[in-house]
């Protein structure tokens, strides 16, 4: 097992900034999943880390050792890609084999360790078969076979599972987090699927434009995101966002929104960031699906209108059309709710983010620690 450290890496392309002085630690066995949008920066870190990419600045730990300038065989690395890099003309067997072919191990001790890996991945059966030969998830197990089977201190994976379908990508999430855990080796994942990086990671890295949003664990990053970006990045469906606007009248604070005004909690007082003891201050809203209702008989609630109803089996996403602002809502499939009816919307408000209007900010949420 490895420990990594990232110390302001920074990566340039000319006069374009690709890693903007990336700051992580990686602690040995731990599954960290570096995610974002494409262009963000998440594989050109992780190609430094690999070795593929030269720094611009900034420090590259790997116990302890920077190795900036190490060579990529001489890291202890061993690395999974997005199209696997098999050799098509070779059998399951000599794919496995080869990265230990290539550092002169002895014969049979090449075959037992094949044979342990590929049992361990359930291909013991297709080692003598050719690449072309296998399925798209085969062949996915193929190839971190030959990362595994170099007993390496620690995994790279760079979207390892982009080309497989959806029902076998959710198959071999499950094996690659079987896998890892049973190995105990420090990974890092590399993937722009927030649902991949929401289940499989022990830890998440949001990264966007080459800089790091976020850093913590996956609930923390869907329950108290720093900013509007990870907000909407992180979370199936995104979180809902509308502008309001906090008002604090004689010791009460208030939230004045284009649909409704409510009373908040007195504990959001005691989070919210520095608030004047009078006056209005514009800010962005943010509240998950899950935390709004819709359907109920309350009077009291704001009305909107049902602008789009998505069933998906066990839930219904309800789009509810508030004056000039959309929010959708997860409802109960019993519901009986249509398009273009009227219902009254109800807002969780123990659960509402408040983001600032220019940074983008989230004033409920400690700052992060990388």
């Amino acid at each position: 097992m490895a420990r990594v450290i990232c110390r302001n890496l920074c990566k340039r392309f000319g006069d374009g900034l690709a890693v903007d002085h990336v700051n992580l630690e990686v602690g040995e066995g731990e599954f960290l999943v570096i995610v974002g949008p494409s262009g963000c920066g998440k594989t050109t870190t992780l190609r430094m880390i690999a070795g593929l990419e030269s720094v611009s600045s900034g420090e590259i730990l790997i116990d302890d050792k920077v190795v900036n300038k190490v060579e990529p065989r001489h890291r202890d690395i061993a690395m999974v890609f997005q199209n696997y890099a098999l050799y098509p003309h070779k059998k399951v067997f000599e794919n496995i084999a080869y990265p230990l072919q290539l550092r002169g191990v002895a014969k049979g001790e090449i075959e037992k360790r094949v044979t342990e890996t590929s049992k361990l991945l359930g291909i013991e059966h297709l080692l003598q078969r050719r690449i072309c030969q296998l399925s798209g998830g085969e062949r996915q197990r193929v190839a971190l076979g030959r990362a595994i089977v170099r007993h390496p201190r620690l995994f790279l994976m760079d979207e390892p599972l982009s080309n497989l379908d959806a029902q076998l990508r959710i198959q071999m999430r499950r094996e690659i987090i079987r896998l890892q855990r049973q190995l105990q080796i420090t990974t890092i994942y590399v993937t722009h699927d927030q649902v991949e990086a929401m289940t499989m990671g022990d830890r998440i890295v949001v990264m966007r434009g080459g800089l790091v949003q976020q850093i913590g664990d996956p609930v923390t990053i869907y329950q108290h995101p720093a900013n509007r970006f990870v907000a909407r990045f992180i979370g199936n469906p995104p979180m809902n966002l509308f502008d309001g606007v906090l008002e604090n009248k004689n010791g009460e604070l208030q939230l004045r929104t284009g649909f409704a005004q409510y009373s908040l909690p007195g504990n959001l007082r005691e989070k919210l960031l520095q608030r004047p003891a009078t006056g209005a201050t514009p800010v962005v809203c943010g509240i998950r699906a899950e935390d709004v209702a819709v359907g109920g008989m309350t009077t009291d609630q704001p009305q909107g209108v049902i602008d789009l109803v998505e069933p998906l089996g066990s839930d219904v996403f309800i789009s509810v059309a508030l004056g000039s602002d959309m929010v959708l809502a997860r409802a109960n499939p019993d519901l009986a709710l249509t398009e273009g009816q009227k219902t009254p919307v109800g807002l969780n408000l123990a659960k509402i983010h408040f983001f600032d209007t220019e940074g983008g900010q989230n004033l409920l949420a400690p700052t992060f620690a990388a």
